[in-house]
């Protein structure tokens, strides 16, 4: 069995691998910074898994391609793909930093995009597999002084739920499944400049709440009461009260 994990140098990604290893994967782990993937492949060697890892920037599509690429020549159809590279940042629209956004475009959309079709392809041409998206709360709702996050965190949750019908309609057994958890506590909230005011689940107790839903196909994953809550009123409320909640919500974080 073989696991693919993107962003695996630290908190969620990091903390599924380590999940997974437990439960005997060997695993392919991506992420841009090669010192911290190095950390996590000597830990996780220490404990006899096999661990491979990449260094490459995901926000460049090239770079996407020639890894899927490379997984494929090297070792054939994997059996997870879990696209977890992503951040995020808090400010209003007209004065974050532009490249800064395009940046988190093209890592939380594009690369999860272009790797979700090309794993997919993979997967069901042997009718069988499991990809995970990482998503986000944020998916369920507006999101101003987070727009361009919540955006992304929107695309992720409604491209997963289509391609899981289209798979359905095929009588498909790959299983696509989405995550979406609140706040968690990890160096996301330092590279968004942002401090929640919900309360913070570990990344481990994520992690592995996440994987043990995947492996029982469960398709949208949301871990706690809280966040169950949240997805609910988002179907309910109306967005016009959404988005006043939400904007009280984020400016108390300045």
């Amino acid at each position: 069995m073989r696991a693919v994990v993107t962003g695996a140098s630290s908190g969620i990604g990091r903390d599924m691998a380590r999940y997974l290893s437990k439960l005997g994967y060997d695993l392919i782990l991506v992420a841009r910074d090669q010192e911290k993937l190095e950390k996590v492949k000597e830990e996780l060697h220490k404990k006899g898994q096999n661990v491979d890892i990449y260094p490459v920037d995901l926000a460049e599509e090239e770079s996407c391609i020639t890894f899927h690429k490379t997984v494929q020549e090297t070792y054939g159809t994997v059996d997870i793909l879990i696209n977890n590279a992503g951040f995020g940042l808090f400010g209003d629209f007209v004065q974050t930093d532009l490249d800064f956004e395009m940046n988190m475009v093209k890592t939380n959309v594009m690369a999860v995009h272009i790797l979700t079709k090309l794993f997919l392809q993979d997967m069901q041409k042997v009718n069988q597999g499991r990809i995970l998206n990482v998503g986000s709360v944020a998916g369920f709702l507006p999101g101003p002084l987070m727009a361009t996050y919540y955006a992304t965190k929107n695309y992720i949750y409604r491209l997963t739920e289509s391609i899981q019908y289209e798979l359905h309609k095929q009588k498909s057994k790959v299983v696509l499944s989405v995550l979406c958890p609140g706040p968690v506590g990890t160096n996301f909230n330092q590279v968004a400049k942002v401090k929640f005011n919900l309360k913070e689940r570990s990344s481990e107790e994520i992690a592995k709440y996440a994987i043990d839903k995947l492996l029982k196909n469960k398709k949208v994953i949301v871990p706690g009461l809280d966040i169950k809550l949240a997805r609910f009123f988002s179907k309910v409320v109306p967005d016009r009260i959404l988005m006043i909640f939400s904007y009280f919500a984020q400016d108390k974080k300045r």
